[in-house]
């Protein structure tokens, strides 16, 4: 609840700041942009969920990354299309994914995730497996 009141706080003062620089019709037109923008970041969701989903099938990135990476994308999109600078400026920063992976490591010290556990890729000889079949080749029965 407190940081949604910060938040609050800091999108009236960004808000009112920006508007008494710009002017009224500057600020409508913004508005409704942003608007705009937001509701076509949510139609073309599938897209952006379509090129993370090769992305997870590649290997580049994990399941955890996958569900984090569309959830801020949508996260995004509708603070553009809520009315106001700051959560315009944080909507659009969250369409890039380099932001949102920097953003989550730095702010939420959140670990990244590897797609394959490190032990498969050890080296050494208790790894080494030799399958043997030994065939005799005396038959004779004594």
């Amino acid at each position: 609840m407190k940081y949604f009141l910060i938040y609050l706080f800091l999108e009236v003062m960004v808000s009112v700041n920006v508007a008494s620089e710009i002017g009224a019709m500057a600020t409508f037109v913004e508005l409704v942009l942003s608007a705009f923008v937001g509701i076509i970041l949510l139609a073309n969701m599938r897209i952006t969920l379509m090129q993370n989903l090769s992305a997870l099938m590649q290997g580049e990135i994990s399941l955890q990354s996958f569900q984090k990476l569309n959830l801020w994308t949508i996260v995004g999109a509708i603070l553009l299309i809520l009315p106001g600078f700051l959560g315009d400026i944080i909507g659009l920063l969250l369409q890039f994914s380099s932001i949102v992976t920097l953003f989550v490591a730095k702010f939420l010290h959140v670990k990244e995730d590897t797609p394959f556990p490190p032990h498969h890729f050890k080296q050494g000889k208790e790894d080494e497996i030799i399958d043997v079949e030994v065939i005799d080749d005396n038959h004779r029965i004594k």
